[in-house]
Protein backbone atom coordinates (compact mmCIF):
# COMPACT_ATOMS: atom_id res chain seq x y z
CA UNK A 1 0.00 0.00 0.00
CA UNK A 2 1.58 3.22 -0.90
CA UNK A 3 0.99 6.94 -2.67
CA UNK A 4 2.39 6.76 -6.30
CA UNK A 5 3.33 10.53 -7.81
CA UNK A 6 2.29 10.56 -11.19
CA UNK A 7 1.59 12.64 -14.45
CA UNK A 8 -2.25 13.34 -14.49
CA UNK A 9 -3.29 12.24 -18.05
CA UNK A 10 -0.72 9.11 -18.04
CA UNK A 11 -1.85 5.64 -18.03
CA UNK A 12 -2.32 4.63 -14.92
CA UNK A 13 -0.08 1.98 -12.94
CA UNK A 14 -1.15 -1.53 -11.94
CA UNK A 15 -2.96 -1.45 -8.83
CA UNK A 16 -2.75 2.48 -8.34
CA UNK A 17 -5.91 3.04 -6.60
CA UNK A 18 -7.79 6.44 -6.49
CA UNK A 19 -6.03 8.91 -8.63
CA UNK A 20 -6.23 12.24 -7.25
CA UNK A 21 -5.77 16.01 -9.23
CA UNK A 22 -3.62 18.34 -6.70
CA UNK A 23 -4.16 20.85 -9.52
CA UNK A 24 -5.32 24.26 -9.89
CA UNK A 25 -7.45 23.88 -12.63
CA UNK A 26 -9.93 20.83 -14.47
CA UNK A 27 -8.15 20.03 -17.92
CA UNK A 28 -9.21 21.57 -20.69
CA UNK A 29 -11.50 20.91 -23.44
CA UNK A 30 -12.02 17.25 -21.22
CA UNK A 31 -15.74 16.63 -20.21
CA UNK A 32 -16.11 16.05 -16.04
CA UNK A 33 -17.62 12.81 -16.45
CA UNK A 34 -14.27 11.81 -18.45
CA UNK A 35 -11.48 13.10 -15.98
CA UNK A 36 -11.27 9.54 -14.81
CA UNK A 37 -11.52 7.51 -18.15
CA UNK A 38 -9.00 9.41 -19.92
CA UNK A 39 -6.52 8.88 -16.53
CA UNK A 40 -6.63 12.65 -15.40
CA UNK A 41 -8.40 12.12 -11.66
CA UNK A 42 -10.92 10.45 -9.78
CA UNK A 43 -10.89 13.27 -7.20
CA UNK A 44 -10.00 16.81 -7.41
CA UNK A 45 -7.94 18.10 -4.29
CA UNK A 46 -6.96 21.96 -5.37
CA UNK A 47 -6.28 22.98 -1.83
CA UNK A 48 -3.11 20.41 -2.54
CA UNK A 49 -1.82 22.74 -5.61
CA UNK A 50 -0.28 26.07 -5.57
CA UNK A 51 -2.14 29.22 -5.42
CA UNK A 52 -2.95 30.91 -8.61
CA UNK A 53 0.17 33.67 -8.15
CA UNK A 54 2.76 30.67 -7.15
CA UNK A 55 1.41 28.57 -10.60
CA UNK A 56 2.54 31.59 -12.46
CA UNK A 57 5.77 31.67 -10.52
CA UNK A 58 6.88 28.04 -10.93
CA UNK A 59 5.97 28.17 -14.86
CA UNK A 60 8.50 31.06 -15.03
CA UNK A 61 11.05 29.79 -13.14
CA UNK A 62 14.01 29.45 -15.11
CA UNK A 63 16.53 29.43 -12.60
CA UNK A 64 17.88 27.59 -9.45
CA UNK A 65 17.27 30.51 -7.00
CA UNK A 66 13.53 30.96 -8.49
CA UNK A 67 13.02 27.53 -8.29
CA UNK A 68 14.01 27.65 -4.92
CA UNK A 69 11.93 30.78 -4.37
CA UNK A 70 8.59 29.08 -5.41
CA UNK A 71 9.81 25.72 -3.73
CA UNK A 72 9.97 28.16 -0.18
CA UNK A 73 6.78 29.69 -0.69
CA UNK A 74 4.75 26.42 -2.21
CA UNK A 75 5.74 25.03 1.24
CA UNK A 76 4.55 27.95 3.57
CA UNK A 77 1.34 27.41 1.65
CA UNK A 78 1.40 23.71 2.39
CA UNK A 79 1.91 24.88 6.52
CA UNK A 80 -1.29 26.20 6.63
CA UNK A 81 -3.21 23.90 9.06
CA UNK A 82 -6.42 22.78 7.56
CA UNK A 83 -3.69 21.47 4.53
CA UNK A 84 -1.53 20.32 6.45
CA UNK A 85 -4.10 18.12 8.16
CA UNK A 86 -5.07 17.04 4.77
CA UNK A 87 -1.28 15.54 3.85
CA UNK A 88 -1.14 14.26 7.40
CA UNK A 89 -4.30 11.82 6.46
CA UNK A 90 -3.06 11.37 3.50
CA UNK A 91 0.41 9.82 4.68
CA UNK A 92 -1.93 7.94 7.28
CA UNK A 93 -4.22 6.21 4.39
CA UNK A 94 -0.48 5.16 2.47
CA UNK A 95 0.13 2.51 5.25
CA UNK A 96 -2.87 0.97 4.49
CA UNK A 97 -4.29 1.64 0.72
CA UNK A 98 -2.94 2.46 -3.04
CA UNK A 99 -3.86 5.95 -4.25
CA UNK A 100 -2.30 8.12 -6.31
CA UNK A 101 -1.49 12.55 -6.29
CA UNK A 102 -0.97 14.20 -9.76
CA UNK A 103 -0.27 17.07 -11.68
CA UNK A 104 0.02 17.82 -15.42
CA UNK A 105 3.69 19.11 -15.58
CA UNK A 106 5.78 17.51 -18.04
CA UNK A 107 8.90 17.25 -15.87
CA UNK A 108 8.32 16.02 -12.59
CA UNK A 109 11.21 16.99 -10.63
CA UNK A 110 10.48 20.99 -11.66
CA UNK A 111 6.57 20.65 -10.23
CA UNK A 112 5.01 20.92 -6.96
CA UNK A 113 4.41 16.90 -6.73
CA UNK A 114 8.29 16.64 -6.02
CA UNK A 115 7.73 18.94 -3.25
CA UNK A 116 4.45 17.28 -2.46
CA UNK A 117 6.58 13.80 -2.82
CA UNK A 118 9.28 15.79 -0.45
CA UNK A 119 5.77 16.98 2.27
CA UNK A 120 4.96 12.81 2.61
CA UNK A 121 8.13 11.10 3.26
CA UNK A 122 8.48 13.77 6.01
CA UNK A 123 5.31 12.33 7.42
CA UNK A 124 6.13 8.58 7.42
CA UNK A 125 3.88 7.93 3.98
CA UNK A 126 4.58 4.72 2.38
CA UNK A 127 5.48 6.34 -1.53
CA UNK A 128 5.95 4.03 -4.48
CA UNK A 129 8.81 5.05 -7.03
CA UNK A 130 7.12 6.24 -10.01
CA UNK A 131 8.68 7.77 -12.90
CA UNK A 132 6.76 11.50 -12.21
Amino acid sequence: MAISIVRLGSPRGKDEGLRIGTVRRPPRGVPKEEFASRDYYDVWLPMLSPGAELVAEARSAETEKEWQAFSRAFLKEMAVPDVARVLDMLALLSQGTNFAVGCYCEEGSRCHRSLLRQLFEERGARIVCVSA
